[in-house]
């Protein structure tokens, strides 16, 4: 039985919407547990800088109030594990909720192979290109069958 990990290319890229990232760093769950794959390395994230002052904006607003030095804290870790892309092609998939196709820049930018989201509009595309567009729930259930 080998012990050796696999080549970094064959651990699929990811991007997590950010309404993933806000619940797993408040709720935990199943969110926390796809950010965890992240975290160890199993999973490749990429993620842009919009991404990041939406997760910001939304943590330090009204709803959660987290304080400066803990977002910083967290904006640090997401860095450190994820490739900052700045997505150059601009996508109107879903005119519906224009922000969602800010999601599918990021991915088609970063070569992505899934986004994992909670976002109804993006699961109901559940592919865009060759992206796989998945809930958290079944991202790991189909991890952890290879």
């Amino acid at each position: 039985r080998s012990t050796g990990r696999k080549k970094k290319a064959e651990y699929p890229k990811v991007v997590i919407d950010s309404n993933v990232f806000i619940s797993a760093v408040v709720f935990g769950g199943k969110p926390r547990e796809v950010l965890n794959l992240g975290i160890e390395g199993e999973i490749r994230l990429a993620v842009s800088i919009e991404f990041l002052d939406e997760i910001r904006a939304v943590l330090r607003g009204k709803k959660f109030q987290y304080p400066t030095r803990v977002l910083y804290s967290i904006e640090k870790e997401i860095v450190a594990i994820s490739e900052i892309v700045d997505p150059h092609e601009e996508i109107q998939a879903i005119p519906e909720d224009p922000g969602d196709n800010r999601v599918l820049e990021c991915a088609v930018e970063s070569g992505s192979d899934y986004i994992i989201t909670g976002d109804h509009h993006l699961l109901e595309l559940s592919h865009f290109q060759d992206i796989r567009i998945v809930s958290p729930d079944d991202f790991l259930r189909e991890y952890r069958k290879k």
